[in-house]
């Protein structure tokens, strides 16, 4: 029973630090994003799963499987490293396989990105009607 909770504090421990890396290099994915004419249009989904990792990261959105942010953690991981199947610094066909990779990934996580979509927007609903209110 140790073991199941010590591999647990593992996962948790790993899946912190990638968050935590990931949110540090959002700067760097938007510019590859802006980049390369292959990922750009995966620039909506992968700023709200931006997103969702910054709420998850923070306590704030918690309601979401391990596989889903474990999924798109490995897309973004695989898209800002510069060394994969495929090397970014080759013209035309160096961020293929970045999207090839983004594609499979944000198929994963479609329904609960669509999720935290609509929560997010419910949040907002509530914060500035909370404000309206203060300033009445």
């Amino acid at each position: 029973m140790a073991d199941k909770a010590t591999d647990k504090q593992k996962k948790d421990e790993i899946l912190d630090a990638d968050l935590e890396y990931l949110i540090n290099e959002e700067e760097k994915l938007q510019e590859k994003l802006k980049d390369s004419s292959h990922l750009e249009r995966f620039t909506k989904d992968l700023m709200l799963f931006m997103s969702l990792l910054k709420d998850y990261y923070k306590g704030n959105y918690r309601d979401i499987p391990y596989k889903t942010i474990s999924a798109g953690v490995v897309g973004l991981l695989y898209t800002l490293n510069p060394i994969d199947i495929i090397p970014d610094f080759i013209p035309f066909i160096g961020h293929i396989d970045d999207a090839l990779v983004l594609t499979f990934c944000l198929k994963l996580i479609e329904k609960d990105l669509q999720k935290y979509q609509t929560w997010k927007k419910s949040e907002s609903t509530v914060k500035t009607e909370t404000n309206l209110k203060k300033n009445t």
